[in-house]
């Protein structure tokens, strides 16, 4: 690109904005919207759906899990705009994004209204004083009410204790698939120019103290294969050019001051990163050549040294232990098994998940990982399973806390409950075990209630799937983090018991015809097994030793019936999330590139049966 073009860049109007909702709200969908009609494809371009998502996982799951940047260019303004997580998991993501950005993009379903991640994003919004422009999203679904959920959104800026500014916020009616919206319901329906339009009179431009020294927070990092780490962050104050040298200041005030010089400028136009030769205050720029460079770090001149506020995240809420893979089929499948190099790959992970904690435990196998969720932990795990990694995990605990009194504290979650009336009744039924209290219930006469619950985070363990079973897939579920709050005490469990295998070699059909009368099966004919794997479920409470490769004897007797072919079900298919919820403290999951399996920590029948007399008798001395 010639250097016309690059003064070009320099000297627009610059506006920088962050796309914040609850999950399935369609923010990717109105990126992609946004990039198409400012002209960021060429006309002839095939361009995949939710291009922004292009994380192999984000696509699977049609979930947006790391936050991107692009850029586009709108009657001579740059918009830089991020498309952030709307899962609370990854609310990390959205919490340092929001530092880099000036206004927010609220994009709310106009039929769902705001949900619980919708309240969370929007609070830290807030929080930051960033101004937002709501979006009312799927004007065109059936059973959409704009006004309602306008109203809805309004009350939620009051409960916020929003001031008067923000209440003043503009709205947006638009439809993301279509690629059209409106600043009135009624008007006609074109394009998404008006959105454009409110972007560039609302959104305040961002700092333009271009005379000052350098100074820029590291808001992200990217990778590349070539040059290494990517810092990528907004410049507050003056500019950077390439082949400067700038001083790295960390986190903490007490590590050394480390200078290094840029090697490669980026800034972003559509999905490209274009490479510049200078960039100014306001723009939002990748560098490379700093060596290491952590999320948080102050970019400064040399002489100044001037550190900037670090970033802030919200302390994780649940922990797994990783360990080692010591069952009998380590090292069958996977690249990576040594401790050496979990621990390296764990460690490496927390220069960009700011949200996850690593710490050492006792033991020089085991590490303790602390997320912010569920699927948090189980995104981390997916990854790392794909990289050739093999390991095994812990039951999820909650991370408790000491209160002011010296009481015991653990997390709440704010539960949000869709569901058709009709198993309203069994919903409320299993959650009154889980010591979930009732905050608020409506039902706007469409069939679907809409239920919210204060839980404790330990009583969602193993609950989605109950859920999805007891609703037959019709309900809808989600929650956030609330507060810490006193401990509830002990809360209802898993009722059912394991399948244990007591043989180790291949499953046989024979064997699982004789079983699956009284369980549900995890495994298939030709799968292999070990002692100690568990195989499936009882339909009764305790855990029961079997079989599965336990083959027909062969005789010279014959019968009728005695040679019809077995009917088995289809197994259950085991999932990261779904081992998560299922597993016991005396559990793992074993987790390799091509399996997912459920074990017990003891392998040994006998050894287990001596662990449970002595547990017995210690609770029968106390």
């Amino acid at each position: 690109m010639d250097r016309a073009v690059l003064r070009y860049f320099r000297a627009m109007e610059i506006r920088n904005i962050a796309i914040i909702a609850h999950v399935d709200h369609g923010k990717t969908t109105l990126v992609d919207k946004m990039l198409r009609q400012a002209g960021a494809f060429r006309e002839n371009q095939v361009v995949a759906e939710r291009v922004m998502d292009s994380n192999p996982l984000e696509r699977e799951r049609g979930i947006t899990i790391l936050a991107k940047n692009t850029a586009v260019t709108w009657k001579g303004t740059k918009i830089n705009i991020v498309d952030t997580p709307g899962h609370a998991d990854f609310g990390g993501e959205v919490e340092r994004i929001l530092r880099m950005v000036d206004g927010v993009l609220l994009v709310v379903d106009a039929f769902d209204g705001p949900m619980p991640q919708t309240r969370f994003v929007l609070r830290k919004a807030l929080d930051l004083k960033r101004l937002p422009i709501v979006v009312i999203n799927k004007i065109d679904r059936p059973g959409a009410e704009p006004m309602r959920v306008h109203d809805e959104v309004l009350d939620l800026f009051i409960e916020l204790e929003a001031d008067d500014s923000i209440l003043d916020a503009p709205f947006v009616f638009a439809s993301a698939r279509e690629g059209v919206a409106a600043l009135e319901l009624g008007q006609p329906l074109v394009d998404l120019g008006p959105l454009f339009d409110a972007i560039v009179q609302h959104v305040p431009p961002p700092p333009s103290d271009r005379e000052g020294t350098f100074q820029m927070l590291v808001s992200t990092l990217d990778y590349s294969p070539y040059l290494g780490r990517l810092a990528v962050g907004r410049i507050e104050r003056g500019a950077v050019k390439l082949g400067q040298t700038v001083a790295l200041l960390a986190n903490d005030p007490a590590l050394p001051v480390v200078n290094s010089r840029v090697t490669k400028l980026y800034t972003h136009q559509g999905l490209d990163r274009i490479e510049v030769e200078r960039a100014e205050a306001g723009d939002i720029v990748a560098l490379a050549g700093l060596e290491g460079v952590e999320i948080g770090c102050t970019l400064s001149d040399v002489e100044t040294q001037d550190r900037m506020e670090g970033i802030s995240v919200e302390e994780p809420t649940i922990s797994v232990d990783f360990l080692v893979n010591n069952s009998p089929f380590a090292g069958k499948d996977g690249k990576f098994v040594t401790s050496r190099q979990l621990r390296e790959r764990l460690y490496k992970e927390l220069e960009r998940n700011v949200a996850l904690k690593v710490e050492e435990t006792d033991s020089t196998d085991t590490w303790s990982v602390s997320g912010r969720g569920e699927l948090h932990l189980s995104i981390l795990m997916e990854t790392m399973r794909r990289e050739g990694f093999e390991f095994q995990v812990s039951r999820p605990r909650v991370i408790s806390r000491v209160g002011p009194n010296g009481e015991k504290l653990e997390p709440y979650e704010e539960l949000m409950i869709d569901v058709p009336e009709e198993f309203l009744g069994v919903v409320i039924e299993k959650l009154g075990p889980r010591r979930a209290e009732l905050i608020d219930m409506r039902n706007p006469g469409q069939g679907m209630v809409r239920v919210r619950y204060r839980i404790p985070a330990r009583g969602l363990f193993g609950y989605r799937s109950e859920f999805l079973t007891d609703t037959r897939g019709t309900g809808i579920i989600h929650h956030r983090f609330l507060e810490y709050g006193a401990w509830a005490g002990s809360l209802a469990g898993r009722t059912r018991g394991t399948l244990v295998s007591m043989e180790q070699g291949t499953v046989v059909a024979f064997a699982l015809g004789n079983l699956q009368e009284r369980s549900t099966l995890f495994v298939s004919p030709g799968d292999a097994v070990y002692d100690g794997m568990i195989i499936g479920e009882n339909s009764r409470p305790g855990d029961m030793d079997v079989n599965p490769t336990k083959e027909k004897k062969l005789t010279n007797m014959r019968s009728k019936s005695a040679d019809d072919a077995i009917q088995l079900e289809p197994p259950r298919e085991l999932t990261l999330e779904g081992a998560l919820e299922y597993i016991e403290d005396d559990e793992l999951i074993e987790v390799t590139p091509t399996a997912v399996r459920l074990r017990k920590r003891m392998l040994n029948a006998i050894d287990r049966k001596k662990l449970s007399r002595e547990v017995k008798r210690e609770r029968e001395r106390a």
